[in-house]
């Protein structure tokens, strides 16, 4: 009897599981199976054991044929309540069961510097020739807890994120592999010190030139959440996980303009759910994963042990197969690797591939690494060029680097080699002449201080001629008055209040005064053209890929029309515009996303034209100016798509950086999210202009996180300042003055001009 009952509280956890995944109790009369369960329970003592086998039999039945429908016909909704049901296994369950032993890094349990970050060096057993070998990797990813509350959900701090990066660095260091195991909903939307959006982007930023292999499984990837620890050598998913750019309420809530406290309808919810390709399925297709790791019907639990075995297979065959790439001879041992797959995928290979890299095989693991990014999302975006035209790009993109590698290193570097010995030649002379004229010029001193005791007249004094009334080069241009300045009325400083500001007559305020509070400094909002005419030297600007543009590659419904209305509204195909410019002759390369086209976001076009942008600087040996007249984050309705753009963009950045490039950033207006969080907040140079707001999530996002109300100036740029976020705050003004100023003072002597 002990027996039966545990088969019947089995099949109650597989009802009350049906359920969750359903969100009905009403589906497949679940509701009348659980209540059967309950009689069956009361009268256990009542009947006999045969009879009370026969119904725990006939309910068994009837659920297991639940399970296979329900299992049919998934929704990606029902995909994601899989996932966030504490049944599900979970990061520490794969330690335990994956790995033969483990040391927790950085504390353990509720002692730990973020619980929710868990980060473990630990072995994994490989059979290599029929014997077992054990081989040290490092373990990073969330922690979602089973029913314990401090693992916050998986949602990780900054400082989480930090000892993640720490740890990384420590397995370069060691030359071990890292596999990161991603469960997370997003980041905890924090700025304090080292900040949400800030920290992603370090992490981001150094794991694009990791030296070791790099394998990340995701069962649950939440948008910049996952891509702290997302960027990776080899991108697995598991068959009931789910990657996103955000969460179905949170992009129901967006889209149905559902106001806060509101309740989101479940159907918007489920629609969202299915437009935004979440599923493992869609992710293999847009290709912004690698493979998938099948579950067991109905998602793994934690007492799937068989599954486990699964993973500990499908990791090691990963970690081979990006080791093997990196080799000069593999040809036959990849063979055996892929052979072995499709024989058995449940058997890890059995083949001596040694997991550490030597300088040349490093090089190419990075190498392989870009190679990698930069061939994401290039489906998500229009105006592809013809094969003919892409011939020629390649052409001329080749000719320009071979034209300026030879002006800037090779001429301009022996010209530098050449003044060096000179300066050392003529500084070793200047002291040998001091030597030889020491005696000689202290007789000549002797006689001057006697001639000096005479009474001499004294000089004329001379007078400086009066400055000209040339226009200081580095004030505004002046070309382009905001047509905001037409209107003959007032409007009232925010902080009147605060500083006694008078009402300000719109066309001085728009015009002379550049959008600036005269009194208090506030900057009023101004439209990017008018950045674009008074900071850069006249007819300087000019722009390129213009042909790039944003499209729907998800076929999100009514999408198609919001972006024509955009193009319609600005005449642009992106919200991201490249071009070349010039300040005080110093040329640049400038990406500038603006708030007129869908409010700044990036998508893969937008992406794309700020990749293209960094590989131009790089060639050019330019500096690169990112201006961000507003971002709104990353564009949802491209999916995952967009939210590639992170490490993509970032992978350039780092790639110009490396090569010498000085990368600038200022913040204008509202600068949020995704792009913040990757390759905007790993400039090592950023500034915002005054009154502007930077972070990584608005208000409502962190109140309906954190539980916490935030002061209203959380966001500001002097907070931003104070936190270390940024470097410096610019007026308006003085835009055009700071820039140069940064121009000539920051970056290596790689750039052209130095």
């Amino acid at each position: 009897m002990n027996d039966l009952l545990k088969q019947l509280h089995d099949i109650e956890q597989r009802i009350d599981y049906l359920i969750h995944i359903k969100d009905a109790a009403e589906w497949g009369n679940l509701s009348v199976f659980k209540e059967a369960c309950a009689k069956l329970r009361k009268s256990v003592y009542d009947m006999a054991e045969d009879e009370f086998a026969e119904q725990i039999g006939r309910l068994e039945e009837s659920i297991r044929f639940l399970e296979v429908r329900c299992e049919e016909g998934l929704t990606p909704m029902e995909r994601v309540r899989i996932v966030r049901s504490p049944l599900r296994f979970s990061l520490k369950d794969i330690l335990e069961n994956v790995y033969e032993e483990y040391t927790e890094l950085g504390g353990e349990g509720e002692a730990n510097i973020d619980p929710a970050m868990v980060v473990a060096k630990a072995n994994i057993v490989r059979r290599i020739k029929k014997k077992p070998y054990t081989s040290p990797v490092m373990v990073i990813g969330q922690e979602v807890g089973h029913g314990e509350e401090f693992r916050n959900g998986g949602s990780c701090k900054p400082w989480g994120n930090e000892k993640a990066l720490r740890y990384m660095r420590v397995a370069e260091t060691e030359g071990i592999p890292i596999h990161f195991y991603i469960f997370t909903p997003g980041s905890y939307p924090v700025e304090e010190y080292p900040g949400a959006a800030q920290q992603i982007a370090r992490n981001l930023y150094a794991m694009t030139k990791l030296t070791v292999p790099i394998i990340s499984v995701i069962s649950e990837g939440g948008s910049g959440g996952a891509e702290a620890i997302g960027l990776s050598d080899f991108r697995i998913m598991f068959s009931h996980g789910y990657y996103s750019v955000i969460s179905p309420e949170g992009a129901a809530a967006i889209e149905g303009k559902v106001r806060e406290g509101q309740k989101v309808p479940a159907a918007l919810i489920e629609k969202c759910a299915r437009q935004l390709h979440i599923t493992a399925e869609d992710n293999l297709r847009l290709g912004t994963i690698d493979r998938i790791i099948q579950e067991p019907p109905l998602g793994a639990k934690s007492d799937d042990f068989a599954f486990f075995a699964r993973i500990r297979s499908e990791i090691i065959r990963a970690t081979d197969e990006v080791v093997l790439r990196t080799k000069s001879v593999r040809g036959f041992r990849a063979y055996e690797v892929k052979r072995k797959k499709a024989v058995n995928p449940e058997e890890a290979p059995q083949i001596d591939i040694p997991w550490d890299l030597d300088q040349k095989e490093k090089r190419r693991l990075l190498a392989l690494r870009s190679k990698k990014y930069r061939e994401m999302a290039l489906n998500g975006f229009g105006g592809e060029a013809m094969p003919a035209e892409n011939v020629f790009k390649s052409l001329l993109a080749a000719s320009e680097k071979l034209y300026y590698t030879f002006r800037y290193d090779v001429v301009k570097n022996q010209q530098k080699q050449m003044q060096k010995a000179i300066k050392e030649v003529s500084g070793e002379g200047s002291v040998l002449i001091k030597r030889v004229t020491e005696p000689f010029v202290s007789a000549y001193a002797f006689v001057r201080r006697k001639e000096k005791k005479k009474t001499a007249k004294a000089a004329p004094m001379i007078t400086a001629p009066s400055p000209g009334q040339e226009q200081d080069p580095l004030e505004l241009t002046d070309t382009y008055t905001s047509p905001l300045a037409n209107e003959d009325r007032t409007v009232t400083c925010p902080n009147a209040e605060k500083y006694g500001c008078k009402d300000l007559w719109v066309p001085d305020l728009y015009g002379e005064f550049c959008g600036v509070c005269e009194n208090c400094g506030h900057h009023f909002p101004l439209e990017y053209q008018w950045y674009i005419k008074n900071i850069f030297d006249p007819d300087s600007v000019r722009s390129f890929n213009t042909d790039i543009y944003s499209k729907n590659p998800l076929q999100y419904e009514g999408f198609d029309e919001r972006l024509q209305m955009a193009r319609s509204k600005t005449g642009l195909g992106s919200a991201n515009l490249t071009f070349h410019a010039r300040v005080m002759d110093i040329h640049l390369v400038v990406t500038m996303l603006i708030s007129d086209f869908r409010n700044g976001t990036v998508g893969a076009a937008e992406g794309e034209k700020f990749v293209l942008a960094c590989e131009l600087a790089k060639r050019k040996k330019r500096p690169l100016l990112a201006y961000v007249h507003t971002t709104g984050g990353i564009r949802i309705q491209e999916g995952t798509l967009g939210v590639i753009q992170m490490p993509k963009c970032t992978m350039a950045v780092r790639e110009y950086i490396d090569a010498g490039g000085l990368y600038i950033v200022v913040y204008d207006n509202n600068s949020y999210a995704g792009p913040v969080a990757s390759f905007l907040g790993c400039s090592p140079y950023q500034f915002a202009i005054r009154s502007c707001r930077i972070g990584f999530a608005g208000e409502r996002v962190i109140r309906e996180t954190t539980g916490q109300d935030i002061p209203p100036d959380y966001h500001k740029a002097r907070n931003a300042l104070k936190r270390g976020h940024i470097q410096g705050i610019w007026d308006r003004r003085d835009f055009r003055r700071n820039l140069y100023k940064a121009l000539q003072t920051m970056g290596s002597p790689s750039l052209y001009y130095r």
